[in-house]
């Protein structure tokens, strides 16, 4: 067997991109998205018809709408290649506001809906920001389900977990990245790789820390640099990989073993760890790499968020 089926016999895979018309190839169970790939997605020739008659069927609404409808008709071409979940992302210029969010995630959903697509295959995707989190605890008790993303700290891990999440997302290649950067001319690449990665170690700790108190928000591992990366967590719950990662694994025929066990982080020896707001806030300020990563990501997806603004009102000038 080639590494992805290896894979696949111990983590659910999840395709990480828009471009919907490559999944069929890597068969995977879920597929994420978020604003910087639905931009690169509606800038390919594949997809502007989709943009265009998406934007002319609803070009009297607000531009939010439009935006909203664009994502979603995404999601649904998505939809009819996986067989299960499609994460779609609320605007991250909304990071630091639980009311916009829950108002943006709930007409995400109604649209779905409204399309024939039940709420339990879609994830709401939103920034762990604490506001972030909180929006997501409410949609959850209202059966709309969620992926917190931009997860780079133990401590949004467990605000997380605390909230009922159904799904986080901490990003291993931000991690390394930053730390690579940070070490310089010191960094030693082959000390570092595998379960020596720090991105890595971040989501094994995670890992762990949930299966061993109990914890049933699912861990996806996602934001990979190299397949070393994704074969050191191999028995994570999930892992979304984007298409030329997928297609090295299965190119590759070297053998994958698991790495990720239940049954051993349930007989470590962890202790519980809950957080207040204060708590929360002061744990992930004092953690530089995760506080800038987590700036950074939003400034990112936010500016990308802009631009998929600007071909919007281009479309319907």
């Amino acid at each position: 067997m080639d590494q992805l089926q290896q894979l696949k016999q111990h983590t659910t895979v999840v395709a990480d991109t828009g471009n919907f018309l490559q999944l069929a190839q890597f068969a995977p169970q879920d597929a994420t998205t978020n604003p910087s790939l639905i931009l690169k997605a509606v800038q390919n020739a594949d997809y502007a018809p989709l943009l265009s008659s998406t934007v002319q069927a609803h070009k009297q609404r607000p531009l939010d709408q439009i935006v909203d409808h664009m994502l979603v008709r995404f999601g649904q071409e998505i939809l009819k290649v996986v067989p299960g979940r499609v994460s779609t992302e609320v605007d991250a210029r909304l990071s630091f506001d639980a009311e916009a969010t829950l108002v943006r995630a709930r007409r995400i959903i109604g649209l779905y809906e409204a399309s024939g697509t039940p709420r339990q295959r879609v994830l709401i995707k939103i920034a762990a920001t604490w506001e972030g989190i909180r929006a997501a605890q409410v949609l959850e008790s209202e059966g709309i389900h969620c992926n917190l993303t931009l997860l780079f700290a133990f401590c949004q891990a467990v605000a997380c977990g605390d909230a009922g999440v159904q799904l986080i997302s901490p990003f291993v290649g931000r991690i390394y990245d930053w730390h690579k950067k940070s070490a310089g001319a010191a960094w030693n690449e082959a000390a570092m790789a595998g379960a020596n990665d720090p991105g890595v170690q971040s989501v094994r700790a995670i890992y762990n820390h949930y299966k061993r108190h109990g914890i049933k928000t699912e861990v996806m591992g996602a934001s990979f640099r190299n397949t070393g990366q994704i074969v050191a967590l191999a028995g994570c719950d999930l892992l979304t990989i984007a298409p030329d990662l997928l297609t090295q694994l299965q190119a590759s025929e070297a053998p994958l073993q698991r790495a990720l066990d239940p049954a051993a982080a349930r007989a470590m020896d962890l202790p519980a760890v809950h957080h207040t707001e204060k708590a929360f806030r002061w744990a992930l300020n004092e953690d530089a790499m995760a506080t800038e990563k987590l700036a950074e990501g939003i400034r990112a997806f936010a500016a990308d968020a802009g631009k998929l603004d600007a071909l919007i009102e281009g479309q319907r000038a």
